[in-house]
């Protein structure tokens, strides 16, 4: 097993997970087999009960894993499916050795943070580096670990002393670390200095950078490049320039223009691999396929297609991460510059009109298509409901996702089937007329991995042969996807809704929970429970987006052409089987 180490210094968001997964879409293309494990050193078991708006959204894995945002990346860029077991947080580690302390199985020793600790994160890493992600069944060649935060931090140090001793245990040619460091600019000038710290810290700590990745606004001069290789001594070949780019699915190819691929071929000995001829011309073909898809594209009026997202933590573009990719995913595969239009839901509903509600009405109005996604509590819903209801009424394309499913639903209950008080049990727990309710298994007193997660079926129903959507899953009568929430529409509803126009398409394989409405008569009026955006990739976009997108720009029924059976894009990621939990620990 080869790894290659990805670490932060100076400032924490300067891109590790990007340039992690490029560096696995790299490797992908040479036909090696590619695992991704992230490490963040906070003290939550998962990021299940983590704020959005401080830590970004929570990424749901098809075992039901509430994991890190950066393991979405993974799996958009690498196309493959990860466990809850490749996100390592220090809550897990420490609860892992606690609970073997009290079974005994240290046999009375004095439990450490040296070697207890550092040796359970590399037999954690080892177990699961080796667990196959992809349809080959077989062991990765290569496991790209992200270490989370910045090193120096020191929630972070059990792990750099564990990738320390990684790197031996290893051995030689089978470890590798890139380190990521932001370069500023400071009047003008490219200041090199904080990245000659970060490199003297990471080596105090025990690790030696065998690539630097330097972060940039813009391209680095070579003035500053041979600063860097001088004060750290490096060659200048091992200096990697990241700088901004239009789209971050460009930095693959900016990284393989720099030479990584032989950078990579020559520390690791990658050469001295076995690849397989059928997986070495996916590689080519996939590299072939990104390459034509992120190409850059004139902006144009005409190219560009304007979506509204409607939610209640707009102000970190994060909290919706996988929704935005989601959309540049089918953006791209329309041929569509994305013009995405932030509007806080809250600035709907204001009781007296003041400019925020003015300029959040008119985003609405003007948008080609309205999107709510996911979320939780009551703040801003009723702002939801008012764009929900205008896209129904104005014939807008409109997608809700989980939260925004049940929006619609209240929406419709209440202007359509007169249900005037209509609600959802989480806003106003003792309202008489609760559409959406909460499921009865779910554990109200938990908070952490308590929701409906994960990978699950989705059945469409009798009758159904007429649904947009379904023609966009080539007519499947079961599709999986992922799923994460607390509340469901309400069985004593149902019927009177249905009755009013509003169709439950898809339900669950018992025929009892609501997975899919949409509306017949309108440009496309879709909502989902679950979370499709999860399984969007880069060369396989998410059918509800991609539908809800090309509705957007007049393209819906030339883009349901392309995935009618046997049109040769049905059969993509979405519909996988659930792998479930490895169960290691």
């Amino acid at each position: 097993m080869k790894y290659v180490l990805v670490s932060g210094g100076v400032i924490s968001g300067v891109g590790k997970g990007i340039i992690a997964s490029s560096t696995g879409l790299l490797l992908k293309t040479l036909g090696l087999k590619v695992s991704s494990i992230k490490i963040d050193p906070y003290l939550n078991v998962d990021a299940g009960t983590m704020n959005p708006k401080e830590h970004g959204e929570v990424f749901v894995l098809s075992d039901g894993g509430e994991v890190d945002l950066d393991l979405g990346n993974y799996e958009r860029y690498l196309n493959i499916t990860l466990t809850r077991d490749n996100n390592i947080t220090t809550g897990k580690i420490y609860q892992h050795v606690i609970q073997r302390e009290r079974k005994g199985d240290y046999l009375g020793k004095t439990v450490q943070v040296v070697p207890h600790i550092t040796d359970a994160i590399q037999d954690w890493i080892e177990k699961v580096a080796r667990i196959p992600v992809d349809n080959t069944g077989e062991e990765p060649d290569v496991c790209i670990i992200e270490l989370g935060g910045t090193v120096g931090d020191i929630e972070s140090m059990p792990f750099i002393e564990a990738m320390t001793q990684l790197r031996r245990r290893a051995g030689s040619k089978n470890f590798l670390q890139i380190h990521v460091s932001y370069i500023p600019v400071i009047n003008g000038e490219q200041k090199t200095k904080p990245t000659q710290q970060a490199i003297k810290a990471v080596r105090s700590a025990g690790l030696i950078p065998d690539l630097i990745a330097c972060r940039c606004e813009r391209e680095l001069e070579h003035s500053s490049i041979e600063k860097i290789a001088r004060f750290c001594q490096v060659e200048l070949k091992q200096i990697v320039v990241v700088k901004d780019m239009p789209s971050p699915y460009q930095v693959p190819a900016l990284l393989q223009k720099q030479d990584l691929i032989p950078a990579l071929q020559d520390i690791l000995d990658l050469k001295a691999l076995t690849i397989s001829p059928v997986l070495a011309q996916k590689g080519s073909n996939t590299w072939a396929q990104w390459e034509a898809l992120t190409e850059p594209r004139p902006y144009s009026d005409e190219k560009k297609v304007a979506i509204a997202l409607v939610g209640k933590y707009t102000e970190f573009h994060d909290s919706y991460l996988s929704v935005v990719k989601s959309l540049e995913h089918c953006a791209m595969r329309c041929r569509k510059n994305l013009e995405l239009i932030w509007v806080d839901s809250e600035h709907l509903e204001k009781k007296t009109p003041d400019a925020e509600y003015h300029n959040a009405w008119s985003k609405v109005c003007t948008a080609n298509g309205i999107l709510v996604p996911g979320g939780f509590g009551e703040r801003g819903t009723e702002g939801m409901i008012r764009a929900a209801q205008w896209a129904r009424e104005h014939k807008t394309p409109y997608l809700g996702i989980c939260l925004g499913m049940q929006i619609a639903v209240i929406e419709y209950a209440r202007n359509v089937c007169g249900i005037i008080d209509a609600t959802s049990e989480e806003f106003r727990g003792q309202a008489a007329n609760k559409v959406i309710m909460s499921m009865p298994e779910i554990d109200k007193k938990t908070m952490g991995a308590t929701m409906r997660l994960g990978l699950r079926p989705t059945l469409f129903q009798s009758g159904s042969e007429w649904s947009q959507l379904r023609a966009l899953y080539a007519g499947k009568s079961e599709i999986l996807e992922r799923h994460r929430h607390r509340y469901e529409v309400n069985p004593d509803f149902i019927a009177t809704i249905e009755d009013a126009g509003l169709s439950f398409v898809g339900k669950d394989e018992k025929g009892e929970r609501m997975e899919v409405i949409e509306i017949k008569d309108h440009p496309w009026f879709v909502g989902v429970q679950f979370h499709p955006e999860y399984l969007s990739r880069v060369l396989d976009p998410s059918r509800p987006y991609l539908g809800f997108v090309a509705a957007s720009a007049g393209l819906l029924s030339e883009i349901t052409r392309d995935y009618a059976p046997g049109a040769g894009l049905a059969d993509g990621v979405n519909g996988i089987k659930l792998e479930g939990n490895t169960g290691l620990f």
